[in-house]
């Protein structure tokens, strides 16, 4: 049986209804799947009325001249981190999400280097302006705040910087997010997939969900 069988299982039982937590956890201890393939099925697959929804949301980079962007910051950044490693991949619903088990972002050599790229992704974009959240619980998020606005304050653009308590929250309250968390995606009317956009600049292509499956 292989990975691919999985998959099919359990993209039968999401496009039937079936809760995805519970689906997963039948099909991963039917197959005995590895964490390291419960995570990419976890992360990738997604039933039919999803990748629908999410269509609908996703926007092209024309359409961000002229408007406000709220930046998740460090989904963006661990997705940017790991698409520029080649530990990324280009999900079912059109978004491109990390393949590491890293659940909260580590400031390092390269963050600097990714936030000059994203600044001029946001200047080449036209947005109107920008809005950073960061959580605050986050190790080193204080450092990544001041670094975000120093690099930030180099292109021409309206910028704000937040330490929150739950960047979730604070971005559901916006039209148009550039995230993967498909909780903040759910409640929006507007997605952009910022990370990839950037990582198409730097000449990074993320696998695509076909290669994973392959290659696992």
């Amino acid at each position: 049986m292989s990975l691919m069988d999985a998959y099919l299982d359990l993209k039968c039982l999401l496009n039937r209804g079936y809760r995805k937590r519970y689906a997963l956890t039948f099909v991963a201890n039917h197959y005995l799947l590895t964490s390291e393939e419960r995570h990419v099925l976890a992360r990738c697959v997604f039933p039919a009325s999803w990748i629908g929804e999410v269509r609908q949301k996703l926007l092209a980079p024309e359409d961000l001249q002229g408007k406000s962007l709220a930046i998740d910051g460090f989904n963006v950044l661990i997705t940017l981190e790991s698409l520029v490693e080649g530990k990324a991949t280009l999900c079912e619903d059109g978004l491109v999400r990390d393949l590491k088990y890293q659940g909260r972002y580590k400031l390092g050599e390269k963050t600097r280097e990714l936030l000059k790229s994203i600044g001029k992704a946001l200047e080449e974009l036209e947005v109107s302006g920008v809005v950073f959240f960061y959580g605050k619980n986050t190790p080193m998020s204080g450092v990544v705040k001041t670094l975000t606005e120093e690099i930030m304050e180099g292109y021409g653009i309206p910028h704000r910087v937040q330490l929150v308590k739950s960047p979730d929250f604070e971005l559901k309250r916006f039209k148009t997010v550039a995230t993967a968390d498909t909780g903040i995606i759910a409640k929006v009317p507007y997605v952009f997939d910022l990370a990839r956009y950037v990582g198409e600049m730097l000449g990074r292509k993320p696998l695509s969900f076909d290669e994973v499956l392959d290659n696992m």
